[in-house]
């Protein structure tokens, strides 16, 4: 779709969280670092239930999780968890660390730290925290991120902890590891003044580089994570959680819009149509008898195992269910994604997509005749599972298609890895904060200040003097990186290869070589951070040229062969043998060679590198060229060099 945005009043709001690399968690004396598989554990066993707020009001959010009726199993590793996890004990102070490193951003982002911090808790009851609601605290204000197409204002800047890690779920139960429960999270929150795809990855980009500038935050996978809250006129703020890579976040917005857009169309539509909502009802309509002979497996076991088949009616959406709302997700779609996360089923079946699962065009007619719907009108769906889940699903559903009467619904949606979303869970309301009475505020001192200004991060224009001056990197490069998302990968390098690399060819492998092989339609996704970390580390120990790193890669990308057994094919050539290869190149072209004299350079220099190309660093073998013609002129070629 050719999208205006700005006609459109795309409006986009970030909210970054990072990892904080304290030495303490936020509540407790327990590390930051997280647990492996050898690490001994118990497990706990619970079940969470949502209660009214003070104001007497329940969150939707938290109802919504506590309907699923899940066991919560958690995993306590010995030496990352305490009784503050488990909720057994008190949280402890508020880590003084993580609160200076926190007011460090907030003054490089030009927000006003408050007087005193206090901690409230957000409820939050899928299991992610064992108390059931998450702490957290504003720590500063206002703010903002110059941007070209417009300043970023910043609303709020707040300390809280990360939630627990999800290691599996399943019908009926959810295990989280403890290890991260608790570890720092620094969360930003910008204004909607994010109006363009590309300005939203700007802007996040920038708030990263100033996190990873401050040396004190986590890096890898999981450790930043960024959600966007976005709206066009006509629509409602939908929030996007879960976006980990930042150059997903264009295709995002791109597709959220599009999402918004081709809602109101169906709603325009069914307006149209004249469709009312007391025309979507709770009658189900058990079709089991006439699906069971249905040869498609998954139908046939489900029945065997005694399953139903429930039906519903969707009068006046004939054909709007199969309308694509994203790239290969359709308003059908939409309606299962309900109909899953409330019923806890599979998915559904809807007549918009048959014939299809051995339902014959048919028997597509005979449904329609049983529900007593027009087929050129109307569309109907079929859930199969237990009686109870099909009726959660349907109702669900059924929802889910009054409101598209309305146009979009305000939901929290979960970032698919192809940059569409999906349906997690109705929004939190506002009655989900309350104050934690178990930690004591903290005022901001003179002295907490100072430490925090200590700590303060590069500008922007600091940074590129710095990759400028002290990193030596080309002004075009340096000017390139700063502006890219590879910018936080460049900064994990070069603290992990601890100058033994030069920081050039570490930029130009990740903006060059790594950008010309997807180009050339390669994945270069697969390539993760330890395959970056061990390429660059043998061109460090001099065990293969840099000239070799776009080769390796390439052949690592197209052959799926390890990465180790890769590089010992291109290990170094001895001085020994790369003389032997000069000799043999000039001696081939002795005639050429006594001819043009140093001229020739050029041509034994090409022949040479075909053959050693990626083994030898190529300034090596220019030199030793130049030695070898030298040489080869004086003895053998006498006067016959062409001056």
């Amino acid at each position: 779709m050719e999208i205006d945005y700005k006609a459109l009043g795309l409006r986009v709001g970030l909210e970054i969280h990072q990892q904080l690399d304290t030495k303490h968690k936020l509540f407790c004396s327990c590390p930051t670092s997280l647990s492996n598989d050898n690490t001994s554990e118990t497990t706990i066993t619970r079940y969470l239930r949502v209660a009214k707020s003070e104001v007497g009001e329940i969150d939707p959010a938290a109802l919504y999780e506590m309907k699923k009726g899940r066991r919560i199993i958690y995993h306590v590793p010995q030496g990352h968890a305490c009784m503050v996890e488990t909720d057994e004990e008190p949280p402890h102070d508020l880590n003084r660390e993580a609160v200076i490193i926190t007011l460090a951003v907030a003054k490089a982002l030009h927000s006003t730290p408050v007087d005193e911090i206090y901690v409230m808790r957000k409820i939050v009851i899928d299991g992610s925290n064992t108390t059931g609601f998450q702490r957290t605290a504003i720590v500063a204000l206002g703010g903002y991120v110059d941007d070209e197409e417009g300043r970023v204002g910043i609303q709020t800047i707040c300390l809280e902890e990360d939630a627990a890690r999800k290691v599996s779920e399943g019908p009926g139960y959810v295990e989280y590891n403890l290890d991260r429960l608790g570890i720092p999270l620094i969360e930003i929150s910008t204004s909607p003044d994010i109006h363009s795809p590309e300005q939203a990855m700007r802007v996040a980009l920038k708030i990263g580089m100033l996190l990873r500038l401050t040396g004190k935050v986590k890096r890898g996978l999981g450790t930043i994570r960024q959600d966007l809250n976005i709206s066009i006129s006509g629509g409602v703020k939908t929030e996007v959680k879960g976006v980990s890579k930042l150059e997903l976040i264009p295709k995002i917005v791109e597709y959220e819009v599009m999402r918004q857009l081709r809602l109101l169309e169906i709603k325009e539509e069914l307006i149209k149509r004249g469709v009312r909502e007391e025309e979507l009802t709770y009658e189900f309509i058990d079709v089991t008898e006439i699906l069971k002979d249905v040869k498609t497996r998954f139908i046939q076991r489900a029945i065997k195992r005694g399953a139903r088949a429930l039906a519903v009616r969707l009068k006046g959406f004939g054909g709007l269910l199969g309308m694509e709302v994203q790239p290969s997700r359709r308003f059908g779609t939409e309606l299962s994604d309900y109909a899953k996360a409330w019923g806890g089923v599979g998915g559904i079946i809807h007549s918009d997509e048959l014939p299809a699962y051995g339902i014959s065009e048919e028997l597509k007619d005979k449904l329609f005749k049983v529900l007593g719907l027009d087929p050129q009108r109307d569309a109907y769906a079929i859930v199969i599972a237990d009686k109870e889940k099909c009726e959660r699903a349907l109702r669900a559903l059924v929802d889910r298609a009054r409101h598209a009467l309305k146009g979009i619904p305000p939901e929290t949606r979960g970032a698919n890895p192809d940059g569409t979303t999906r349906y997690l869970r109705p929004q939190p309301g506002a009655a989900r904060m309350y104050p934690e009475t178990d930690v004591p505020p903290l005022r901001l001192t003179t002295d907490i200040l100072k430490e925090a200004e200590k700590l303060k991060p590069k500008t922007p224009e600091e940074v590129l003097e710095e990759l400028i001056k002290v990193h030596g990197l080309s002004k075009e490069l340096a000017h390139q990186l700063i502006r890219d998302p590879a910018f936080t990968t460049y900064l994990d390098l070069l603290k992990e290869l601890h100058g033994r690399v030069h920081p050039q060819i570490i930029a130009s492998t990740l903006l060059i070589h790594l950008k010309a092989l997807k180009s050339e339609g390669l994945d270069v996704s697969k390539v993760s951070f330890k395959d970056l970390v061990t390429v660059l580390s043998k061109v460090g120990e001099g065990y293969i040229a840099k000239e070799a790193i776009p080769e390796v890669l390439a052949e690592y990308l197209s052959s799926g062969s390890p990465i180790e057994e890769i590089l010992r094919r291109y290990g170094s050539l001895s001085d020994e043998e790369l003389l032997r290869i000069i000799n043999e190149v000039i001696n081939d072209n002795a005639q050429t060679v006594c001819a043009r004299g140093t001229r020739a350079f050029g041509l034994v220099m090409g022949k040479v590198m075909s053959k050693v190309r990626g083994r030898v660093d190529g300034s090596k073998v220019a030199q030793l060229v130049k030695e070898s013609l030298t040489r080869y002129i004086g003895e053998h070629c006498g006067n016959n060099v062409t001056a």
